[in-house]
């Protein structure tokens, strides 16, 4: 390639830079489409610039294999790996104009398509880069979002990707078109245009960044429509006194084999990173029947793009309204601290998670030795050690994640109508049942509930003369049926609210 001729060079480039249209960003039909670059992983250079003022060579090369492993799973083939050690990025082409040319060499020994830079570039740094090495240049970002359009699957989440990939792409768009075609400016205007019809007109970029920013409005107006909907799935989960477990960790250290194993369900897990992206809600049930569920999240990285963070709110909200969080590790990865560093990193950003009891797991115990578990469980002695393939630990880990829920504090004796039948299914799912007992006016129930689910009983309870039920309700039990919306109904049954539950052995 350095022997062509110049000409020749930059058709080469622009056959690789191939343009494609993407359809549906405009409104309508007949608005002009954004034209960009094809983000196509084939033969992969990687480079990565460290500082010891900000990390050292050990995590610098670590974060390149997880570059290495992230363009893999965007369907790259790997071909090398450069790292280079300086005070700071070149403000030009990020490794400098020298090391630019070396990589460049590098590339066409390779026969690379691409390099893949491990950071976030700016884009007067990545064209400066293909300038030079007369390639291709995404930095990491292009790459992590890449992976989440190719695994998104549900409707939200496929519009939550779109709009991180718009973010992304708008003050990038003179790399990624570069056509600066007129719109009814100078003599394209005709001489029937009049005085002040022959300005500059409208360049093709910001026409494109109009379709764009409109593009992104509907977006947000879509994802907004559908955030109702999520929260009447939380909010029925609640509503029935259902406690939940959100499932957190680094990005392919196991979490959905691991729920899968904790709840018995036989879902199909990719073994690759980002595999789960649309959040995943799985049922159990604890040693003594009552229903809870497995909130299997997307998977952490570290320098998470800032637009995917900003777009998975709706699935990290799930988090800060959990019962218990069960963080996931990988024990068979070199630095598995890092990566809870990296999740708490992100855990600290979400509202209502500080205060919630944590359980941390390591993962794929079945890939390490026995000085590997020695080491980690003197480094955390509370960390529990498992296996989601073979079964290992999972049942202690179970028992203290079921340990760390809600137990259901408000005492109920209720005789309830024969057509309430699926409150009373409700009450045996999600409470803990004393009696239950199918008289001829009705089934009368004695359990312990949530405030939710006794003010749901209180609303359907039948009044009674029999002595039996009742029971002088406190002050506590009467603040908490009304809080749960049943202010006024709790009068119709008695209610006694008991102590606060010590977890069970």
């Amino acid at each position: 390639m350095a022997n062509a001729p110049g000409g020749q060079e930059w058709q080469e480039r622009e056959s690789r830079n191939a343009l494609k249209h993407v359809l549906g960003l405009g409104e309508k039909q007949d608005v002009t489409e954004v034209e960009y670059r094809q983000v196509r992983l084939e033969r992969v250079v990687l480079v990565g610039v460290w500082s010891s003022m900000e990390t050292t060579q050990t995590r610098a090369e670590e974060s390149l294999r997880e570059l290495a492993a992230l363009a893999q799973t965007a369907g790259a083939e790997v071909m090398d790996g450069l790292l280079q050690h300086r005070l700071r990025p070149d403000s030009a082409t990020y490794v400098g104009s020298g090391k630019a040319k070396e990589i460049a060499r590098i590339v066409e020994q390779l026969d690379a398509d691409t390099i893949v830079v491990d950071a976030d570039l700016p884009p007067s740094q990545r064209r400066g880069l293909e300038d030079v090495a007369k390639v291709k240049v995404v930095d990491r970002t292009a790459v992590i979002l890449d992976i989440f359009a190719q695994h998104a699957t549900s409707r939200e989440g496929k519009a939550q990707v779109e709009l991180a990939q718009l973010e992304y792409m708008l003050p990038r768009l003179r790399g990624w078109g570069g056509s600066l075609s007129r719109q009814a400016g100078g003599q394209a205007a005709g001489q029937n245009g009049g005085i002040g019809s022959r300005g500059p007109g409208e360049t093709q970029i910001e026409m494109d960044r109009r379709v764009i920013r409109s593009r992104m409005a509907r977006l947000r107006r879509q994802i907004a429509q559908m955030a109702p909907a999520r929260e009447v799935k939380r909010g029925s989960r609640r509503r029935h006194g259902m406690p939940s477990v959100a499932v957190v960790g680094y990005t392919n250290a196991g979490k959905s084999s691991l729920t899968n194993r904790l709840t018995g369900s036989a879902e199909l897990v990719g073994n690759a990173l980002f595999a789960t992206l649309d959040t995943a809600v799985r049922r159990a049930k604890t040693a003594d029947g009552r229903l809870y569920t497995y909130v299997d999240t997307v998977g952490f990285v570290r320098r998470l793009p800032t637009q995917l963070v900003e777009a998975f709110k709706s699935t990290l909200e799930e988090v800060g309204e959990a019962d218990v969080i069960l963080h996931v590790v990988d024990a068979s990865h070199p630095d598995p601290f890092a990566q809870i560093d990296a999740v708490n990193d992100v855990l600290a950003d979400i509202d209502g998670a500080e205060g919630i009891p944590r359980i941390l797991a390591f993962n794929k115990t079945d890939m390490i030795g026995t000085v590997t578990r020695e080491r980690l469980t003197e480094l955390d002695p509370s960390a529990f050690l498992v296996s989601a393939a073979t079964g290992d630990g999972v049942d202690a880990l179970r028992h203290a994640v079921e340990s760390l829920l809600p137990i259901p504090d408000v005492h109920v004796k209720a005789l309830l109508p024969y057509d309430a039948g699926a409150l009373v299914s409700a009450v045996r799912e999600y409470g803990i049942v004393t009696l239950v007992d199918y008289r001829p006016d009705g089934v009368y129930v004695e359990a312990d509930v949530d405030d939710h689910l006794a003010a749901r009983i209180v609303d359907r309870s039948i009044d009674t003369d029999d002595e039996d039920a009742v029971d002088d309700m406190d002050a506590d039990a009467v603040d908490a049926v009304d809080a749960a919306g049943a202010a006024g109904a709790a009068d119709k049954i008695p209610v006694s609210h008991t102590a606060p539950a010590t977890p069970r052995e």
